[in-house]
């Protein structure tokens, strides 16, 4: 019997939603909800394909547990019993930092990846905290808590009313966006166009975004800080800063003026390849348009200076009067955001409270670098314990993170490893115990983190469109009995951890003055939740007390998952609003514009103003039917022109002897791979592309569609040593390889392979 479904779509940062088809309890079409608040009908091919994706049948159906070195199926009951077995003694010898925990992308688009691996984090107690973000976004993060106190506090731009768009480092048409959640981000470009607004594009490759532009500037890869700070240093000398309203909330102005002094056009064209008068007038057309946005993603982040840049993107749009500001870039209010707190100074945002064991890498947001797991695992020190046990959660750092060959290595090394994991893949192929969450069908979806970035606010939940199948176990229920076994309380009912959360939760808001529960009783309060289990609860509990929550009665037209469930297409919450000083939690409560660190790391980016590259440099690329390493076993996603082939420009091509089609061979300071040439004019002269999230050719692995066109992983060619120094983000993007064509017994041999 056919029957449909709604469900928001987790396949990427877009959230989607969609109208599943379920036949005889399996997803047999997708297409986008018409009715859905946010994305009115929008869905890209990863969404129309959630069938297929759902469906995968080298998806894992049980847990496995390794028995006489072999993973094996277990009961349910076997695999938390062995991760207890494996985790605690390690915790007992050596201290909880002998574990690790790595936190992979996927746990940002699940409701249970947001609300349970804080909590795990939390009970074991480790600072061996790695994640996807520092090899992505955690310069945004690093810079925004800089600027304002809290690293979480990101502004967006307002898409739907700027008139003017500046991209760096950002190609939305394939990414669907990102640090702006947005659905149909193509159609809102076409539509600030069609209005009459202008959108300007920097990155070296002339990607689709770069082609809907007004003007694209192909800028050399790595010195997206030095253009940015040339706008603004041409925005103070031709007497154009102008910050509008919020300009009793921003201090440092005059010592931000002295610290870019340096940075003319003049002095950084020659480094950029950008020449001055363009980048002075790209400065003037921001300060003339009547409301204008500067947005930097991941092309910004993942290079030597990525705060700096991050920085500076924001820089720009304070200096322009843009900041919080419709139109400009200003900060969303989430539905399950904290209770807003009474403006005025915060505690601040501190960089480096703890150190890697091995190079000494600051910590940032809690995080060490991605980079160094690897070394902390397998070099010895006099500095503490190495990690000697693993907790995966939805993480493939073998492909994700640099010279996945040591950490393929040293993850064999480890005494005891957990993944949560739907497959087995190139990094949980390691694990001693493999814990597979449901298809996406059979979970519940809100978006926790997203909701944070959206560029309007809203409020979206979907139950679970079909029921879990005998045997599974829910993604939540997983993780509830993860952190039981893992903290010392193996065996436990897993519906304490949720009470537990929801107790601490309303404990803490009855104390707070401005809360709206202040001086009420926690048990009262939990005793008015609703919703069929713990997440529902806990999600209840957040509404309530969030900005729009009905404050548990306080406000009988605030929201509450009951009113949340009565909109199955969502709730709109109205365009972006301005909030400042509300959200800045900095020391002084104002936006502080020269935080001492970002002073500190200038003297490095004026050094950069005498640096050029010798030979090629390498950036990655994004397809629209790919979401880094987990979707390469999708049949429907793979193929045509979502192939992993290094794009070279002709110029080059000719130069090296290279022709189209032809394998070669791509070396860098970490080792080398091989791929097939494209030569096109898409990257300029001098830059090589090679997309990221390939190289699915390691043994034991469970992939089959993946294994097949495994591609080559372009992290191998980096060796970890190179970061940005206040984040520890790698530097993926701007570094320098050489390419050869292979010879031509190597070429027959690499035809047939292929």
């Amino acid at each position: 019997m056919s029957r449909t479904a709604l469900r928001i779509c987790p396949l990427c940062e877009a959230t989607c939603g969609l109208t599943l088809t379920i036949d005889d309890g399996r997803v047999t079409g997708a297409r986008g909800d018409r009715d859905d608040v946010f994305s009115k009908g929008f869905i890209c091919p990863k969404g129309a394909v959630f069938g297929a994706v759902d469906s995968d049948p080298d998806r894992l159906r049980a847990p496995l547990v390794r028995v006489d070195g072999e993973l094996r199926e277990a009961t349910w009951a076997e695999a938390f019993d062995a991760v207890a077995a494996g985790i605690r003694p390690v915790v007992e010898r050596h201290g909880p930092h002998a574990v690790g925990i790595v936190l992979g992308n996927p746990n940002v688009h699940t409701m249970a990846g947001a609300l349970y691996p804080p909590v795990l984090i939390a009970g074991l107690g480790t600072r061996s905290l790695f994640t996807a973000s520092t090899v992505d976004q955690m310069p945004k993060h690093v810079s925004s808590g800089l600027l304002f106190g809290d690293a979480n506090a990101i502004p967006v731009p307002d898409l739907d009313r700027t008139d003017h768009l500046l991209l760096i480092g950002a190609n939305p048409l394939e990414s669907n966006g990102s640090l702006c959640t947005a659905p149909d981000f193509p159609g809102r470009l076409k539509a600030l166009r069609a209005r009459g607004g202008t959108l300007t594009v920097i990155d070296p490759r002339r990607t689709r975004t770069a082609r809907l532009a007004d003007r694209h500037l192909a800028v050399r890869p790595g010195t997206d800080a030095l253009l940015l700070a040339a706008l603004a240093h041409v925005l103070f000398d031709e007497g154009l800063v102008d910050l509008g309203e919020r300009a009793p909330h921003i201090t440092g102005l005059d010592d931000l003026a002295a610290a870019l002094r340096d940075f003319t056009p003049e002095a950084v064209a020659p480094a950029c390849d950008v020449d001055a008068a363009t980048l002075r007038a790209l400065a003037r057309e921001l300060a003339a348009a009547p409301t204008a946005a500067v947005y930097g993603r991941i092309g910004s982040c993942t290079v030597p200076h990525g705060t700096l840049a991050s920085w500076l993107v924001d820089v720009l749009n304070i200096l322009t009067g843009n900041l919080d500001r419709p139109g400009g870039a200003l900060f969303p209010q989430a539905a399950t955001d904290r209770t807003p707190r009474p403006a005025g100074p915060g505690r601040g945002f501190a960089l480096g409270r703890w150190h890697s064991r091995v190079s000494r890498h600051p910590e940032a947001k809690g995080e060490l670098p991605l980079s160094a797991l690897a070394e902390e695992i397998d070099t010895p020190t006099d500095e503490g314990e190495p990690i000697r046990a693993l907790v995966a959660v939805a993480a493939n750092p073998v492909l994700s993170a640099p010279d996945g060959d040591r950490l393929d290595k040293a993850l064999g090394s480890l005494d005891f490893m957990v993944s949560v994991d739907p497959y087995l893949n190139e990094t949980s192929r390691h694990a001693d115990v493999v814990l597979p969450p449901p298809p996406p069908a059979q979970s519940p979806h809100h978006d926790f983190a997203f909701n944070t970035l959206a560029v309007r606010n809203q409020v979206r939940y979907t139950r679970p469109a079909v029921p879990l199948e005998p045997g599974r176990m829910a993604e939540t229920e997983i993780l509830a009995r993860l952190i039981l076994a893992a903290t010392g309380m193996h065996g436990a009912d897993p519906t304490a951890v949720d009470a537990m959360v929801i107790d601490q939760t309303l404990s803490r808001a009855v104390r707070e003055p401005h809360s709206p529960v202040h001086g009420r009783d926690p048990k009262a309060l939990a005793a008015l939740l609703t919703g069929a289990d713990g997440p529902e609860r806990r999600l209840d509990t957040m509404l309530r007390l969030g900005p729009y929550g009905d404050g548990f009665g306080a406000d009988p037209d605030g929201l509450t998952l009951e009113k949340l469930l009565a909109h199955p297409h969502g709730i709109d919450l109205g365009p972006l609003r301005p909030r400042l000083p509300q959200p800045l939690k900095t020391r002084s409560g104002t936006v502080e514009l020269l935080p001492e660190p970002i002073a500190a790391d200038l003297p490095r980016l004026r050094a950069a103003l005498d640096e050029r590259p010798v030979g090629l440099v390498l950036v990655g690329r994004r397809h629209l039917r790919s979401n880094n390493s987990w979707m390469h076993n999708v049949p429907a996603l793979t193929g045509g022109s979502n192939r992993c082939t290094l794009h070279l420009h002709p110029e080059d091509a000719g130069r090296l002897g290279v022709r189209d089609g032809q394998p070669v061979r791509v070396k860098g300071a970490g080792g080398e791979v091989t791929a097939p040439a494209e030569v096109t004019d898409a990257v300029r002269p001098g830059v090589v592309s090679l997309p990221h999230g390939w190289g699915h050719d390691r043994p034991g692995t469970r992939t089959r569609h993946a294994a097949a066109d495994p591609g080559a992983n372009v992290n191998q060619l980096l060796d970890g040593s190179l970061l940005d120094p206040l984040s520890g983000n790698a530097v993926l993007n701007g570094v320098p390889v050489e390419v050869a064509p292979l010879s031509a017994a190597v070429t027959e041999t690499f035809g047939a392979l292929t």
